[in-house]
């Protein structure tokens, strides 16, 4: 059996630029890291002839073109074979639909594993590109690319989106030190709601498109504290970079009216009060982790376990995409 992993992934300065509408007008710019909650992929081969299927259903089919899940579906139907035999079983540390990229992380995972199955070398690059030529160039889901990037290459990086659709990326420089007080003052806890990343941000793609001035501001000033972020990151200034997520969340909540609950604004505005600098909720919105910057762990710890939120302790991963057996 062969079993392949890829990174789950937080945002840190600049998300929501990374979506076409935007970046191929203005340019995106983000910083984002991957952390120790995966999504797997095992594959085998089976007994049968037949594409044999197990995540959250079961499929066996004999042919792509026969499969329900989509991104199974579509990765499939990119082999270049007439006949399968081959299994292919999913699963994830993080329930779908909590903000931290499970999509993107999942079909990295999938290519890996594809790719090292069929025997045929691809960098986590490649793995990264792919991905999103997937999702959004096949199934023309209205997200970005920080997902798939952020998961098949691991760590935390600075990442370009540049109008001509290509992308760089770089390890940011952040010292020992400085990455273990970002590390030690990172909180996240699970609102206990999931939402569809595509549904929130329908509405921001739709204005991007239609060049809406308001929008567009919005995601210009989001980009400048991407760039604020990466100093402070760098500086280890975590008392400012926890005001500036605050910001940060603040311009956010602008752009889209589902973007949350009274619930999870009460959570947040509870945690801000009791022990937490700033924060944000992780993703596109609607539901998922609330992510804090902490200036006394205990005091929001207390307050979130008193307001049934659950802790997700977590590190953070610099490998990215890669198998662990085969």
């Amino acid at each position: 059996m062969l079993l392949a992993r890829s990174p789950l992934r937080i945002s840190l300065g600049g998300g929501g630029t990374d979506l076409p509408s935007y970046y191929r007008k203005r340019g995106g710019y983000l910083i984002a890291a991957a952390i120790d909650k995966y999504v797997y992929t095992s594959a085998i081969k089976p007994f049968k002839k037949g594409i044999f299927l197990k995540y959250s259903q079961l499929e066996s089919v004999n042919q792509p073109n026969e499969i329900n899940h989509r991104i199974f579906k579509e990765v499939l139907s990119m082999q270049d074979k007439q006949e399968y035999q081959i299994e292919l079983t999913t699963l994830a540390d993080v329930p779908a639909g909590t903000g931290l990229g499970s999509s993107g992380a999942f079909t990295a995972s999938l290519i890996k594993a594809l790719s090292t199955y069929e025997c045929k070398y691809m960098s986590n690059e490649e793995i990264a590109k792919q991905a999103c030529h997937v999702e959004i160039d096949r199934l023309q889901e209205p997200i970005g690319k920080q997902d798939q990037y952020a998961s098949a290459i691991g760590g935390i990086n600075e990442f370009i989106f540049n109008k001509d659709d290509t992308v760089e990326f770089k390890r940011l420089d952040i010292s020992e030190s400085n990455l273990s007080l970002l590390q030690d003052s990172l909180l996240m806890f699970f609102t206990g709601y999931s939402r569809s990343a595509s549904n929130i941000l329908s509405t921001q793609n739709k204005l991007s498109l239609e060049a809406d001035e308001s929008m567009l501001s919005n995601l210009d000033s989001v980009k400048e504290m991407g760039f604020i972020a990466k100093d402070l990151l760098i500086k280890g200034d975590i008392n400012q970079y926890g005001l500036l997520m605050h910001d940060h969340w603040q311009k956010k909540l602008l752009r889209s009216p589902d973007m949350c609950s009274e619930e999870i604004m009460r959570s947040y505005y509870e945690g801000i009060n009791n022990g937490a600098i700033g924060g944000k909720l992780v993703g596109a919105g609607g539901g998922g982790f609330l992510m804090f910057i902490a200036k006394d762990r205990n005091k929001l710890k207390e307050t979130m376990r008193n307001r049934g939120l659950k802790e997700l302790p977590f590190r953070f991963d610099n490998i990215g995409s890669h198998v662990l057996f085969s």
